[in-house]
């Protein structure tokens, strides 16, 4: 093979070559990284027990020895006490050793002076249990709203059916007058209107 044979060959094999080593694989397809961010679910009203076990850690902070005293519900803005659930709930917590109360109130969102979530009141004066009033600890709660408002509901069934549309009054408390802490659910008012207690342990209806 001559030498101009030669060059000839290698330029030829140089050419088709050339295009193989230089070009560049195809990218890769993009892969997303980030969490699509679902949008924000409207706030609705949510039974006691998360409003009470979120203030009770901020209570616990305030006195390691925080008991529950009273929890109520409350309409708030749209939010109509229904069901056995709320737009705001207010808990009170007591210190024995301090002799001293608290009022948290929880919201599900931004109503008035108060923002969404756990708004604390300043320590008040606490004069001790009272056969009306007594504290209670977690363990004793254990009965959600929404539960205690369907055992109550089933026992005013027929009143209800006569009397539909009456404003719901919901409550947690405790009492010398009965075994365990209850719930107060009256539909209407106390002139005329219908109640009914639930055991916050059992969750059955109770006599008083």
């Amino acid at each position: 093979m001559t030498k101009k044979t030669l060059f000839l060959t290698f330029t030829i094999a140089a050419a088709i070559m050339l295009p193989s080593c230089s070009s560049e694989p195809a990218p890769a397809p993009k892969v997303e990284t980030e969490a699509k961010k679902e949008p924000a679910k409207p706030p609705e009203p949510v039974g006691a027990r998360t409003p009470y076990f979120e203030a009770y850690r901020m209570a616990r902070q305030w006195a390691p020895d925080a008991l529950g005293l009273t929890v109520t519900a409350a309409d708030a803005g749209d939010f109509k006490v229904a069901d056995g659930k709320a737009g705001k709930w207010t808990v009170v917590f007591v210190s024995p050793t301090r002799k001293e109360a608290r009022t948290f109130d929880y919201v599900v969102t931004d109503i008035g002076d108060l923002r969404k979530g756990v708004n604390v009141s300043g320590p008040q004066l606490w004069g001790g249990a009272t056969p009306t009033a007594k504290a209670f600890s977690n363990t004793e709660f254990l009965i959600d709203s929404d539960v205690a408002y369907k055992a109550a509901a089933e026992k005013a069934a027929d009143w209800l059916k006569t009397h539909p549309n009456q404003k719901l009054t919901m409550a947690l408390g405790n009492s010398s007058r009965f075994a365990a802490p209850v719930w107060y659910v009256m539909w209407g008012t106390k002139a005329s209107g219908y109640f009914a207690f639930v055991n916050a342990v059992t969750g059955q209806v109770v006599t008083q």
